[in-house]
């Protein structure tokens, strides 16, 4: 009898353990179900860089986020800017020297990876350029252009705090850069231009 008792007791444990199980495994598969069904199309997002504006220039990226990926998003993006001069004095050979630099255009792609998911906190990336420069010296009449080549990588955090799909994307990037054509010579000056290059900003996005 005693016997009887702890079998029965321990085969109506074992039925809720496998109801329990089952039902959680239904529910897993029913959220992943979701999740897929969420991401069946291809999506799309916009986004700009404020300070480009406030900088007398302008920006906009397109970013895609491929069918059934919730971790990768790619794009390309325009921008322009007068830079500030803290940036061009991050390089002590141009330092305290008046110089006004302005990126006159310039045309990237880029891919990033998500940890958890598209435009949801922690990413990383990498960004590939061409810029055009320009630059200019209080004491000396006219302009100097050139063209060079940026690669970067960069990550950051980005935010959703509404319930519309706007976030907010800070990232900061440690890139290398070359010359490939023009001048950054002007009346026999040399504008230093650095191998290494830093920038970090904040964009705005919203996502279709």
């Amino acid at each position: 009898m005693f016997n009887y008792l702890i079998f029965n007791r321990t085969s109506q444990s074992m039925k809720w353990v496998l109801i329990i199980l089952i039902t959680a495994i239904a529910t897993l598969n029913v959220s992943s179900q979701n999740e897929d069904l969420r991401h069946k199309k291809t999506r799309f997002s916009l986004e700009v860089d404020p300070a480009t504006f406030v900088f007398k220039g302008y920006s906009a990226h397109l970013r895609i986020q491929p069918k059934r990926s919730n971790h990768y998003l790619f794009g390309l993006g325009i921008y322009a800017m007068d830079m500030p001069s803290f940036f061009v004095d991050l390089n002590d050979k141009n330092k305290n020297k008046d110089w006004g630099v302005r990126i006159n255009q310039g045309y990237g792609l880029f891919g990033e990876y998500h940890f958890t998911q598209v435009n949801h906190r922690w990413f990383i990336g990498s960004q590939i350029s061409l810029q055009e420069y320009k630059i200019e010296q209080e004491r000396i009449a006219g302009y100097s252009k050139y063209q060079n080549f940026l690669l970067m990588g960069y990550g950051g955090y980005t935010l959703q705090p509404f319930t519309l799909p706007i976030y907010f994307k800070a990232w900061g990037g440690l890139g290398y850069t070359s010359k490939v054509s023009g001048t950054n010579m002007l009346e026999g000056l040399e504008y230093d231009i650095s191998p290494i290059s830093m920038f970090a900003t904040l964009h705005v996005g919203y996502t279709f």
